[in-house]
C-alpha cells in the first residue's frame, strides 16, 4: 500500500490528477443519488451450472451468487475506477476491495438479517472467496452479531433526540472520512459494492438506488432465474435458464465506455468462471478484444 499523503483519508486516497470536467461534476451534481445509472445484463447460466457440479463442498456448497461476488472482486482488480467514490466533492481510490450483502437467517417474515462483508485481494481466487463467504455465513446463520450491528443496536435504544445527534455526527464524519475503523469495518455503506441477490427470495432483477451516506458507488441486484430463448440464424430457437444482474452505478466516477468494457468483462468471466480459478490479478483474456 502506497504511503499516506496529506488528503488522503483512512480508507482511500485522494486522486489528484483528474480532469475538469470531472472535477466540476464533483460540485455541480454533488449527491450520489442524483448520479446514478442503471445497467442490466443477461447471463447465461449453462456454464456456471457445469462448473458448480464439478466443484464439491458438501458442507458449504458452491452456488451462483459465491461466482459473482467473486467476479465482482475480480473486476474491482481488472478495472479499478470501479473501486472510486466521491465525498466532499473529491474523489478517492479505495485502499480495500470489499463487496457486502445481507445474510438472511432464515427464510421467515420474522427472522432477523445480518451483515456479511468479504475483503478481496489481487491473489485471491473462487476457492479462497468461498472461503471468505463460508466465514462471514455460518456464524451469521449461528445468530452472531457484527460490530456495526451491535453498534446499531447500541444507538436504537437511545432517546430520539440524542440520536438524531449522534447520527448528524457520524453522516459528518463519515464525509470527512473521519470515522474510526471500528464504525467502518463491517458497513456496508462503506464497502466497494453492496450485492442483493433478489432471486433467492423469488424476486426479479431490478434498479435499486445508491446511498449519499457513506462511500459505496455500486449496488449490484441478482434476479431469479428463468428460461430465455436464444434464437439461431435459420431463425430456430432453444430455451436456455439464464440470470438477469442489475447493476446501479455512480456515473460521475467513471464514463460511459468504462462501465461498457465492464460489463463485457463482468459477463465474459461469468460465462466462463474457470477464470476464477487463476489469481484475480491474472488478466482476463477474451476471445474478443473488450
Amino acid at each position: 500500500m502506497a504511503k499516506r499523503r496529506f488528503g488522503d483519508r483512512k480508507d482511500a486516497a485522494l486522486i489528484r490528477d483528474m480532469d475538469a470536467m470531472h472535477v466540476f461534476m464533483a460540485h455541480l451534481y454533488r449527491n450520489r443519488t442524483d448520479n446514478e445509472a442503471y445497467i442490466s445484463e443477461t447471463i447465461d447460466l449453462e456454464p456456471m451450472q457445469k462448473w458448480i457440479a464439478a466443484h464439491k463442498d458438501e458442507e458449504f456448497k458452491y452456488t451462483y451468487f459465491h461466482i459473482i461476488v467473486a467476479t465482482i472482486l475480480k473486476l474491482l482488480v481488472e478495472r479499478p475506477k470501479l473501486n472510486r467514490f466521491i465525498s466532499d466533492r473529491k474523489y478517492y481510490q479505495r485502499n480495500e476491495n470489499i463487496a457486502s450483502f445481507i445474510v438472511k437467517r432464515a427464510f421467515t417474515e420474522e427472522a432477523a438479517e445480518g451483515m456479511a462483508v468479504v475483503k478481496g485481494t489481487e491473489d485471491d481466487t473462487i476457492f479462497t472467496v468461498h472461503e471468505k463467504i463460508k466465514s462471514q455465513v455460518l456464524p451469521c446463520k449461528n445468530g452472531e452479531n457484527s460490530g456495526t450491528e451491535d453498534g446499531m443496536d447500541f444507538i436504537t435504544k437511545m432517546p430520539n433526540f440524542l440520536r438524531k445527534i449522534v447520527l448528524s455526527t457520524i453522516y459528518r464524519m463519515s464525509v470527512k472520512g473521519r470515522l474510526p475503523k471500528f464504525a467502518t469495518e463491517g458497513d456496508s455503506n462503506h464497502s466497494s459494492v453492496f450485492v442483493t441477490n433478489l432471486g433467492s427470495i423469488g424476486l426479479k432483477c431490478g434498479y435499486h438506488h445508491l446511498s449519499n451516506y457513506g462511500t459505496c458507488s455500486i449496488f449490484v441486484v441478482i434476479g431469479e432465474k428463468k428460461q430465455t430463448p436464444a434464437f439461431h440464424a435459420d431463425g430456430s430457437y432453444t430455451l436456455r435458464e439464464t440470470l438477469d444482474i442489475g447493476l446501479t452505478v455512480d456515473e460521475r466516477i467513471a464514463d460511459g465506455y468504462y462501465y461498457a468494457k465492464t460489463v463485457k468483462l463482468m459477463k465474459y468471466i461469468l460465462e466462463h468462471p474457470e477464470t476464477l480459478e487463476a489469481a484475480f490479478k491474472t488478466k482476463t483474456e477474451m476471445e474478443a478484444p473488450v
